[in-house]
């Protein structure tokens, strides 16, 4: 084999590999192919992602449109059960029951959380609605959804207890803002309802945050009426004739005095004898307050049966006895011991008591 031949032998695989190694150029006749691709492809696709983007919109157009008009209906309905809250005030009912702060607390948080469901509802189901149209598997989404669901309502089992105590406690107006109420593990007045959390503010001052979910009862002192009752405690030796007159005279006095005549919302009444013992009896009086008002419907009876009975001369019990008229004074040695046996040295009592002396020894 001559030398031309073998360079041209050599030449030929060095020339195959620098084309191989060597980048391809896209041609123009490339470039044209692909345009036609995509081109045919949006062509046949077009109109199926027109579909669904008309789809998408259209879902989320009606669950925009639902959910203000499901607002509006709720705020119109809490509208209208405050104005006729406000038509029952100025009424002798309106009196006995409208709170005008409460009553708005308990619109506002019914309204809340009614609104706060709505949206919930109707934005959740818009947003499956969205994720099915683009063929979405959503039975392993709503699985997962389901166990975390049951995950978190286990570990959040309080909140939920809590929350859900709560929204029944404002539709079943248990309670509301300005009312005492005394709950098991506090009691107080209330200053402010939540749905998981209750504001209380003690005797003292102090504030309480109560969790609905631990109130197990609830007595509430501010809803219809209260009593009033005063024990009234004279000696025995009393005319109950004239003991039940000074207690009628000071009764019907209160009753028409201001501003007891609208604090109290019935007679005061002397119910008569509670206990009778040997050296003092008992009478009841009795009268029907307004809620919250018993503790200081007292503390003026009080104030004005002693002050009557002062001016009748009527003794209470536990008052020091005023003194005969005429009587001797009384002994200064009466409140003196008698004397004791041990006292005198050589009583018998002495004697016996007296430690016995040893034996001396004899002397020598």
């Amino acid at each position: 084999m001559s030398l031309p031949a073998l360079l041209a032998v050599g030449a030929t695989p060095s020339s195959s590999s620098s084309q191989t190694t060597a980048p391809a150029v896209p041609t123009l006749q490339d470039a044209q192919q692909s345009a036609t691709n995509a081109a045919s492809w949006v062509e046949q696709n077009w109109s199926t992602w027109l579909a669904i983007g008309l789809r998408v919109l259209l879902i989320l157009v009606i669950a925009a449109i639902l959910r203000v008009v499901v607002r509006r209906a709720i705020t119109k309905l809490i509208d209208r059960m405050t104005r006729t809250v406000q038509a029952v005030d100025g009424t002798a009912l309106g009196g006995l029951l409208v709170n005008a702060e409460r009553r708005r607390q308990r619109s506002q948080a019914i309204g809340s959380v009614l609104r706060s469901v709505a949206s919930f509802l109707i934005l959740g189901t818009a947003a499956l609605m969205v994720l099915a149209t683009f063929q979405i598997n959503l039975a392993p989404l709503l699985a997962s959804a389901g166990v975390a669901g049951v995950a978190i309502g286990f570990g959040a089992r309080n909140l939920v207890t809590d929350f859900l105590s709560g929204v029944f406690m404002i539709l079943e107006d248990q309670y509301g803002v300005g009312d005492a109420i005394d709950a098991g593990v506090a009691s107080g007045e209330v200053i402010e309802v939540g749905l998981r959390v209750t504001k209380l503010r003690g005797d003292n001052g102090e504030i309480w945050y109560v969790r609905n979910g631990e109130i197990k009862r609830i007595g509430n002192l501010s809803q219809g009426w209260a009593t009033a009752g005063v024990d009234v405690t004279v000696r025995a030796s009393e005319d109950l004739d004239r003991v039940k007159a000074t207690l009628d005279a000071v009764a019907e006095r209160m009753t028409k005095d201001e501003p007891w005549n609208e604090i109290l919302w019935g007679p005061v009444e002397v119910l008569g004898l509670d206990s009778v013992l040997l050296d003092s009896m008992v009478v009841r009086v009795s009268a029907k307050t307004m809620p919250g008002k018993a503790a200081g419907v007292e503390r003026e009876l009080r104030w004005r049966v002693k002050r009557a009975f002062d001016e009748a001369d009527i003794r209470i019990v536990g008052g020091l006895p005023a003194a005969a008229e005429g009587a001797a004074p009384a002994d200064p040695t009466a409140t003196v011991a008698a004397p004791s046996a041990h006292a005198n040295s050589a009583s018998p009592q002495s004697e016996a008591a007296a430690p016995i002396a040893s034996p001396r020894p004899a002397a020598k």
